[in-house]
């Protein structure tokens, strides 16, 4: 059987939500390196409140992240719909890429910084078996190429997280042009 749990008090699950809240913020502000005290700092808690609730960092993300990631879901479902299977998969990455843009927290968490948080794993399971059916379908197409594989997907999603990373403030666009240049290498006609 499994363990029962007490519902929270009401102060503390409010305390639970405003700490929700705010290091949904501070990470898509500032990256999963965002220092604990602003999120207690913002909910307007005490680091102590915030450890009680979340003891680790990945606590955190598992709490977060998960549903963000299905945003992810909903985009590769789309592309999947999309009846030409090149311009799936390219909204599919151009969505992907998007989001990661819009969220420094999530770009990290794509780049899987914190591999140790169990719930962004599974959501990211989820994420490259989508990625696997959009470009197998763009393959048989005949649009992608034959040798395109889930470890050259996995570098271009390092490399565009690390492109937002070093150019979101200076030069949002940097991600789209790399990607344009990186797709049109990729086509096979």
């Amino acid at each position: 059987m499994g363990r029962m749990t007490k519902p929270l008090r009401a102060d503390a699950a409010r305390n639970r939500d405003k700490l929700l809240t705010a290091a949904t913020a501070v990470f898509g502000e500032r990256g999963l390196d965002a220092p604990l005290e602003h999120i207690a700092r913002r909910a307007e808690v005490s680091i102590g409140t915030l450890y009680a609730h979340f003891p680790t960092r990945e606590a955190f993300f598992d709490a977060i992240f998960p549903q963000r990631l299905a945003a992810l879901d909903r985009i590769a479902e789309a592309a999947l719909a999309e009846p030409d299977a090149w311009s799936g998969f390219v909204h599919f990455l151009e969505g992907l890429y998007a989001l990661q843009a819009q969220d420094r927290g999530l770009n990290d968490a794509l780049a899987q910084r914190y591999p140790e948080a169990k719930g962004v794993a599974e959501a990211c399971g989820r994420g490259i078996v989508n990625a696997e059916r959009i470009m197998e379908r763009a393959k048989r197409s005949g649009r992608l190429r034959a040798d395109y594989g889930l470890a050259d997907l996995a570098a271009l999603t390092s490399a565009i997280s690390q492109i937002i990373r070093d150019s979101s403030g200076d030069e949002p666009g940097a991600w789209q042009r790399f990607l344009a240049l990186y797709l049109g290498g990729l086509r096979t006609q």
